[in-house]
């Protein structure tokens, strides 16, 4: 049986001791209570002092857990730390849910800056309300309903690890509610908007006053090009994308273009004119925030994947010119480690944002006239959403998949696209022709105020 060090002292055995660590001058103790040992500092150099804490604490600790209440505190910082480790271990094993991404960086840039210093039993509801009041001067905004609901899923899971580690009983945990303000209608992009969006660019471009200048608004056309054809999340989908990642696909057909052919001179050559469409797209894995997933991308994204291939990699003298119909062969390779959208230089934009915002501006797009906010770069997904529900009759599922969210979400954030989407039924012309048709009224339908007047002028007679 090892000898007790000089720095451990028995004070009720197998029950109550005080110790002290190497290089610090401050009593621990550890104290069994129902059963379970609990660590805590005496916060006493004085070594008799510091027993009699000792006692101080076992019989509070007992105290606390006859009147069904933690046995100790800790701080709340402490607990949410310990939160996340076990999230991020979850992760890590497979069995994480793809919001626990979302749950730890609510923890670290929130919870924890707000809440941290205090105790975990007294988050009260005025610890709520001041957690309310700081999360809207961080974010800037208020939080919307479906922010606040992420936000208080993260809170919990920091009170459910206090209530397995003993720190916090179920009874005592504070109940939440998601009180943000309603999601508000997305801004977008009409067609009519959306044309002049993309026309201007050219121009745009030629204006800008330095090649390196020139270079970053090239690079940003495509990458709006990409976002209005594939419904991307702005940000890492598309700026982790690698060449690696992307698979080119064609499937040939044969397009009529409704122009007559008229060379052969004679009488019968009236024939329309057939061309090859090559109907060009890439499958492209990307991940987010919903994990990751193959989206795909039609001629629009092909086109603006061909530009920045032509920009960043230099052709030899005697090397051919990309195929058609093969473009990206030598850089969709496996060891092509390379990220997509970057300037020749292999440099990273991080001030798109601010460069969409001034050119929307100097061509008066930067405000939705229908919500009266300002437009960002979601607005290019959901301007995608608005035209796949609407022009092309996208099922809600398939585009479910493509963007990466649930039905339920597209349902929720285009429900009023419902009417415009049955447009065409809605016309109603059959029904309207034989409204204006006209007939005779059935005699049931008369006016009962005129059958009253006629029996009177009838009993009169």
């Amino acid at each position: 049986m090892p000898e007790p060090k000089e720095t451990t002292h028995t004070l009720i055995e197998r029950a109550l001791i005080v110790y002290r660590r190497e290089r610090s001058g401050i009593w621990q103790c550890r104290y069994k209570v129902d059963g379970v040992w609990q660590r805590a500092s005496t916060k006493q150099s004085d070594l008799k002092k510091a027993q009699a804490r000792a006692f101080e604490m076992r019989m509070e600790a007992e105290i606390r857990r006859r009147s069904n209440l933690p046995v100790i505190t800790r701080k709340f910082r402490d607990v949410a730390r310990l939160a996340v480790e076990r999230l991020e271990h979850e992760i890590a094993v497979g069995k994480g849910k793809r919001s626990y991404t979302d749950y730890i960086r609510v923890i670290n840039d929130y919870l924890i800056p707000i809440l941290g210093k205090r105790s975990i039993t007294s988050i009260d509801y005025q610890a709520l309300d001041e957690l309310n009041i700081k999360r809207a001067e961080l974010m800037e905004k208020v939080p919307t309903q479906s922010t606040m609901l992420t936000h208080n899923a993260a809170l919990n899971r920091v009170f459910d690890e206090a209530v397995i580690r003993g720190f916090l009983t179920e009874a005592n945990k504070p109940k939440l509610e998601a009180t943000g303000k309603k999601s508000e209608r997305r801004a977008a992009f009409d067609m009519t908007e959306l044309r002049a969006l993309l026309a201007n660019f050219d121009a745009w471009i030629e204006a800008a006053r330095t090649e390196q200048s020139k270079e970053m608004r090239q690079l940003m056309r495509d990458y709006v090009d990409v976002l209005i054809d594939t419904g991307a999340r702005p940000g890492s989908e598309l700026l982790n994308l690698q060449w690696r990642q992307i698979k080119f696909a064609m499937k040939p057909t044969l397009k009529h273009t409704g122009e007559i052919d008229n060379t052969d001179n004679t009488d019968d050559a009236h024939e329309e004119i057939v061309l090859p469409n090559l109907n060009r797209s890439v499958e492209m894995v990307v991940s987010g925030k919903t994990g990751t997933r193959t989206i795909v991308g039609m001629l629009r994204t092909v086109k603006a994947l061909e530009r920045i291939a032509e920009r960043n990699y230099q052709r030899e003298d005697d090397e051919e010119e990309p195929s058609i119909t093969d473009p990206f062969k030598k850089l969709t390779v496996p060891t092509n480690t390379d990220f997509v959208f970057r300037t020749k230089n292999k440099e990273e934009q991080t001030s798109w944002q601010k460069m969409f915002e001034s050119y929307l501006k100097e061509h008066n797009l930067l405000t939705d006239p229908i919500t009266g906010n300002k437009r960002v770069f979601y607005s290019l997904r959901h301007t995608y959403a608005t035209l796949a529900l609407t022009n092309d009759k996208v099922p809600i599922h398939t585009l479910a998949k493509q963007m990466g969210t649930s039905v339920l979400m597209i349902e929720k954030h285009y429900s009023h696209l419902k009417v415009v989407q049955a447009i065409d039924q809605l016309r109603g012309e059959e029904t309207r022709r034989l409204i204006d048709a006209g007939g005779v009224v059935d005699e049931i339908y008369t006016s009962k105020r005129k059958q009253k007047k006629g029996d009177t002028v009838k009993g009169a007679a």
